[in-house]
């Protein structure tokens, strides 16, 4: 086995493959619609948003495949789907090009973030596992700050092509790095031939339960206000506040408030429990939601900027508590299955907020005023779906 400090920071690099992706074009969407010819500048959210739609489909396939052929394979085809994402994005000339290139990079990418998560738990039990993952998370806590920041020097040295250049050097880096460093962590003899009966079965179970549906609906109708809010942050900042190279900054000081939230959620869950720090949470991102929205009201959808900074910040540090806590309760009833219970949750919900968050940016124009309703419903709506699997695991419904 690797060392411990080898080992998390192998595991991060695999796992922030995902962020890195996602956050490091968040400076570049203005100029790649400008290079791409997009009439509409809120089109370039897709580039982001469609992201996901490519994780949903990853994880249903590299969930199963990853127990059924082994971990290293899994890595290998999914940092070689990635790398042909990227070139088919890097070749685009258009903008649907460049979102079926996006698709087929998230689509590869699921490949070694859901296999570095079945090597710890293939590797590491108990507390053991948690002390590692926290670990993880402290790391992986820095990509979303720093990729803006990196994908903006990026630019600022040469262009937005080359974002997609760093893509492939980072993946390849650390490609080389594991097939050099970490060995197969699923022997032969453990690994579960596919059956495509017990699939439907198990995934039959698991989205008629109403307690794992509850949670993870709530846990999409988080994600999907979220990820209007992140699709749109380079308009939101860029063009609504004219805040210029200082985006970057901006959007990582917004980011430590959720990996803030990770490490206080960390500290806390075995004091105080995830259901009654998701209570706590729940309560504190519909308030948040309403003095947001009022504070729309009040300047027209368009706030000074340090106010909505401030208020994002509070806010979306009750989001980041939610985060964690929504996928663990989501899981917890599932026992053997969890392993097919994580990728279709992780699919359920991140199909379900692409939607809500297309329908959200449809109509941000000129000002935060859609984003403001946004949270205010959905962060409700997640509301009323914890109340719903509560009172089914208390036998209530």
């Amino acid at each position: 086995m690797l060392g411990l400090i080898e080992f998390v920071a192998l595991m991060a690099s695999l796992t922030s493959l995902v962020a890195l992706s996602i956050d490091a074009m968040l400076p570049a969407l203005l100029q790649i619609g400008e290079s791409l010819n997009v009439e509409e500048a809120h089109h370039t959210h897709l580039i982001v948003t469609f992201f996901f739609v490519g994780m949903a489909l990853g994880q249903m396939f590299f969930g199963p495949f990853s127990d059924s052929r082994g971990r290293r394979l899994t890595i290998l085809v999914g940092l070689c789907i990635f790398a042909l994402g990227t070139f088919v994005c890097m070749s685009a000339t258009n903008l649907e090009t460049m979102l079926v290139g996006r698709v087929i990079q998230a689509f590869g990418v699921s490949g070694p973030r859901i296999a570095s998560m079945a090597i710890i738990r293939d590797l590491y039990v108990g507390d053991a596992m948690a002390r590692v993952m926290s670990f993880i998370m402290m790391v992986f806590i820095l990509v979303p700050m720093l990729a803006p920041i990196i994908g903006q020097t990026v630019m600022d040295l040469s262009s937005w092509f080359h974002i997609f250049t760093l893509f492939l050097v980072v993946a390849s880096l650390t490609g080389a790095w594991f097939f050099t460093r970490q060995g197969e962590t699923l022997p032969r003899s453990k690994r579960k031939p596919f059956s495509v009966q017990q699939f439907i079965a198990s995934s039959r179970f698991i989205l008629t339960h109403p307690e794992v549906m509850g949670y993870t609906f709530a846990m999409a109708c988080i994600f999907g206000a979220f990820l209007a809010y992140l699709s749109a942050s380079q308009t939101i900042f860029q063009v609504f506040y004219n805040v210029g190279d200082m985006f970057p900054y901006i959007f990582a000081t917004l980011a430590f408030s959720i990996g803030l939230a990770s490490y206080f959620n960390g500290k806390m869950v075995m004091k105080f429990g995830m259901r009654r720090l998701c209570r706590f949470a729940l309560k504190g991102a519909n308030g948040f939601a309403c003095v947001y929205l009022a504070l729309l009201l009040i300047f027209d959808g368009l706030p000074p900027l340090w106010l909505t900074v401030s208020t994002m910040f509070v806010g979306f540090f009750f989001v980041g508590i939610l985060f964690g806590n929504l996928n663990a309760m989501a899981m917890q009833p599932l026992g053997e299955m969890a392993g097919l219970g994580a990728a279709i949750i992780g699919s359920f919900s991140s199909l379900f907020s692409v939607p809500i968050a297309l329908f959200v940016d449809s109509f941000l124009a000129g000002n935060l005023l859609p984003i403001g309703y946004g949270f205010s419903v959905f962060f409700a709506l997640s509301y009323v779906a914890v109340r719903f699997a509560e009172k089914v695991r208390e036998g209530h419904v």
